[in-house]
């Protein structure tokens, strides 16, 4: 885990970066916004080669222009439906764009876009005009499933475990909950993410999606605490 969404996934020969997002901010702009506050845990320099990499939706914390434009057409890119245009304003063309439920073969890795409960927005009139997505990787006999941005939503999830499991290893966010009258619909919880730990029958997971940005009401490591009790409380060891 590098921080926040961005999650560097290796089975084998194969390497797959998620959501990578290395600037200082969260924001169309680089002088205000939400402000990192924990560095990435490897430079965009330092990563290995990367094969592919998926994006969850456009919201700034998970689709940053500036890596992407590091990055470039060194990786396959993958998205929601939607993208196609912002990415190649950018100049990159390796880009795959999937519906719900869709899959690719890409670089002898075969990724499903899966559903989640979000929406997509750069800007004041393009809200929903993209697709937002979990994904389903398979690479070398591994299984991996990134839950990007989401509310918690039992049908989708049981489905995905229904489909796919058992997982080998799942990246579930925790973070930027509260408050829950404003915040219920789009992010879970540390409980509610136990218990898509449980839907999608994942073996094991990690908690992303907190520790790096301000971007809600909770402290930063008030997700971490909340997980172990909710863990507790599922019996999730």
């Amino acid at each position: 885990w590098l921080g926040h969404a961005t999650v560097l996934f290796q089975a084998g020969d194969k390497t797959i970066i998620t959501d990578p997002v290395f600037s200082e901010r969260a924001s169309p702009v680089g002088f205000a916004g939400p402000k990192r506050f924990t560095p990435p845990a490897m430079s965009i320099e330092a990563l290995p080669r990367i094969d592919i990499a998926v994006i969850s939706h456009n919201h700034y914390d998970h689709l940053d222009r500036e890596s992407v434009k590091a990055l470039g057409n060194s990786v396959h890119w993958v998205a929601p439906l939607g993208h196609r245009t912002w990415f190649e304003d950018l100049g990159i063309t390796r880009l795959t764009e999937l519906d719900w439920w869709e899959s690719a073969s890409i670089e002898g890795v075969t990724v499903t876009a899966t559903p989640t409960q979000h929406w997509s927005a750069r800007g004041v009139f393009d809200r929903f005009e993209c697709l937002w997505a979990s994904w389903l990787i398979e690479a070398n006999g591994i299984s991996f499933w990134f839950g990007g941005d989401t509310g918690y939503n039992p049908h989708q999830f049981k489905e995905i475990g229904e489909r796919f499991g058992p997982i080998d290893l799942a990246a579930i966010p925790i973070g930027a909950y509260e408050p829950r009258w404003f915040m219920k619909d789009m992010h879970v919880n540390p409980a509610e993410a136990s218990q898509i730990f449980s839907d999608i029958r994942a073996k094991r997971a990690i908690g992303i999606h907190w520790g790096t940005f301000q971007l809600t009401d909770e402290g930063p490591l008030a997700p971490i605490e909340a997980l172990i009790e909710a863990r507790k409380a599922s019996d999730i060891p």
